[in-house]
């Protein structure tokens, strides 16, 4: 039993759409999963549970006291903590004006295999009540289970943990 021609150009016409959209939106999702910056708090950093050399976005509050700033560069190294564990950032370029020792901080870049974190990029809240939302999310999670009662995502750490 022959197909008739009219049902064949139709069927070959399906064909094709369902071939360049498959492919179309396998190039789509590729592109994208390479520039996809997921969050992680410090404490999943220290886990091992954060992909190693791959752009990622880090958050927690400014350990007071871990900023060391190199007098002969813009090179600046400090450590942000979730409450839980601490991990050191480094970066090179001039910080945002709102950057500051306690205050919550964004950071994007790449957790390398010794376990310190270059970033590229260092983002700082925009006013005084303002803190990123996954680090307040984090920041909440956190003090809830340490009993502690939020108020304020970096105002109640515990920073010698």
């Amino acid at each position: 039993m022959a197909m008739h021609p009219v049902r064949k150009q139709r069927l070959i016409m399906v064909l094709f759409v369902v071939i360049f959209s498959s492919l179309a939106i396998s190039l789509v999702v590729y592109s994208l999963r390479e520039n996809i910056n997921l969050f992680y708090p410090p404490e999943k950093l220290v886990n091992g549970e954060a992909p190693i050399d791959r752009t990622i976005r880090a958050g927690g509050c400014v350990v007071p006291g871990t900023v060391a700033r190199d007098p002969e560069s813009l090179k600046v190294s400090f450590a942000i903590s979730d409450g839980i564990a601490d991990v050191t950032v480094t970066y090179q370029g001039i910080l945002p004006d709102l950057f500051a020792e306690g205050e919550a901080v964004v950071v994007n870049g790449q957790l390398h295999g010794d376990g310190s974190f270059e970033a590229r990029e260092v983002l700082a809240k925009h006013d005084e009540n303002y803190t990123p939302p996954e680090v307040a999310e984090t920041m909440k999670k956190n003090a809830e289970a340490q009993g502690i009662e939020h108020q304020k995502a970096c105002g109640v750490m515990n920073y010698g943990a």
